[in-house]
């Protein structure tokens, strides 16, 4: 039984919350301030906290704060008005794991709560993933033998049984589909819909009409009623792919659908309630879109709430050989053709490329070899990698306009793609040390950290 800490100071409002969580089975504690919240905290555990913004004498975000620092992982849930939506925001930056604006309903409360738990005990699950990932996780379809994808993979595993948002991370090609597919067969909805919509794919005036459907007469040429995605997603998940390129105008009202799970047809008037799981995935960075203004703040703290970061193919190179098995065995079969594997200097060449287009890309390049392929094993020559036009070999050299040459990029690499190797490098030469790399590569501190942020390489305060 889960215990629960609510701080609010309206005593009507207190004994709601304490009477309807308790008949949830919740072990229920009140405060009326946060001093008193602080003491109760200090003195016996809690699973998860419920505190209001507004509170006499130390307000909600000094309290959040001061929570934090006494439980790093407890989960706090604020609550604000709908005029202080901003706190709320500056809350999520500071720590809390999810808010609520007033009025709600009590089976919102109780909803953000079961979530917020079930997050808290994933993580706690998470502490153990090291010594977990002694056994091997499998999924189907699903090739994975590399530690870094084996991480992927049991994070799936762990999050899968709950109800989180997951939002999914990582360059195009990486398998971010695939995940999200095998996230929802692993999950307590896997007989429910997976109903996935490529947020790009869809034209801005169309898309809200495809997600939240329309009614007869919505526009020129509605001639009848019609559901969108999430009303056919009920009792599954939706896979909401390349969330990053949402218009901001519909990024108001997914805030919505995830807040309260409910949401308007376009052109009606009655409010329609789901129970859908909501799965993202974007190959954006979207704290640079929360920069540039292209994202909403308050929607990507509701996404975030377990991020998964899919690796590119450069970065577990070792899954190639059984990737390439998997590929020929399943061409093969549809091609009626007996091709049993590859040769060794065929195999050694796809190790060699850089695979800008990760998993995808290889998975095209074995078909057309299995297709081209005359021998029961695929060959150098059935192999074509489509290399950038001016693409050379590392150290060849190619005219410039100028009449000299000119090295040019290792084949596959785009620009950045070579520019983040090179950063990589300068770091392994360092040793680590990120203020002797910088120097190396002739940059401030500040710039270097800005660029190792770029490919995930976290900020830990060291020089």
């Amino acid at each position: 039984m889960a215990t629960l800490l609510i701080v609010e100071d309206e005593p009507k409002m207190r004994r709601l919350l304490e009477l309807n969580l308790a008949e949830e089975g919740y072990a229920v504690r009140t405060a009326p301030d946060a001093e008193t919240a602080l003491k109760m905290l200090t003195a016996e555990p809690v699973d998860a906290v419920l505190t209001d913004v507004k509170l006499p004498g130390m307000n909600g975000l000094e309290f959040l704060q001061a929570a934090k620092r006494i439980n790093g992982a407890l989960p706090v849930i604020v609550m604000t008005a709908y005029g202080t939506i901003e706190s709320a925001v500056e809350a999520m930056k500071a720590g809390a794991s999810d808010y609520v604006l007033k009025p709600f309903s009590l089976e919102e409360i109780k909803l953000v709560i079961r979530k917020e738990l079930d997050v808290r005990r994933l993580r706690e699950e998470n502490r153990s993933l090291r010594e977990a990932l002694g056994r091997r996780y499998e999924f189907k379809n699903i090739v994975a033998r590399s530690a870094k994808m084996q991480e992927v993979l049991a994070a799936v595993e762990r999050v899968a049984p709950t109800n989180a948002t997951v939002l999914f991370g990582g360059e195009s090609g990486v398998g971010k589909d695939l995940l999200a597919r095998a996230l929802h067969q692993h999950s307590r909805r896997a007989a429910g819909p997976f109903v996935k919509i490529n947020c790009t794919a869809i034209p801005e005036n169309l898309l809200e009409s495809e997600l939240f459907g329309y009614e007869k007469g919505a526009f020129t040429g509605a001639t009848s009623s019609k559901p969108g995605k999430f009303e056919l997603a009920d009792q599954g998940t939706i896979f909401l792919d390349e969330i990053g390129d949402m218009p901001g105008s519909l990024q108001v009202k997914l805030l919505r659908v995830l807040q309260e799970r409910e949401f308007e047809r376009l052109g009606g008037t009655k409010t329609l309630k789901v129970d859908v799981r909501i799965v993202a995935a974007t190959n954006q960075d979207l704290r640079a879109a929360l920069e540039q203004g292209t994202f909403r703040e308050d929607l990507y703290y509701r996404l975030n709430v377990v991020p998964i970061s899919i690796p590119p193919l450069r970065e577990h190179k070792e899954d190639i050989p059984y990737l390439v098995d998997h590929f020929i065995a399943r061409f093969a079969d549809e091609a009626s053709k007996a091709i049993t594997g590859i040769t060794p200097a065929a195999l050694k060449r796809l190790m060699e490329f850089h695979w800008p287009g990760n998993v995808r890309e290889l998975e095209n390049v074995i078909e057309r070899a299995v297709v081209m392929a005359s021998h029961d094993k695929i060959d150098v020559g059935d192999i074509y990698l489509d290399l950038p036009p001016a693409a050379n070999p590392v150290g060849s050299r190619v005219p410039s306009p100028m009449g000299d040459e000119t090295p040019w990029l290792p084949p596959g690499l785009t620009l950045e793609q070579f520019e983040d190797e090179i950063i990589r490098e300068a770091l392994r030469r360092a040793g680590g040390n990120k203020s002797q790399a910088a120097r190396l590569l002739g940059l401030s501190r500040n710039a270097l950290r800005y660029r190792l942020s770029k490919i995930g390489v976290p900020d830990d305060s060291q020089p």
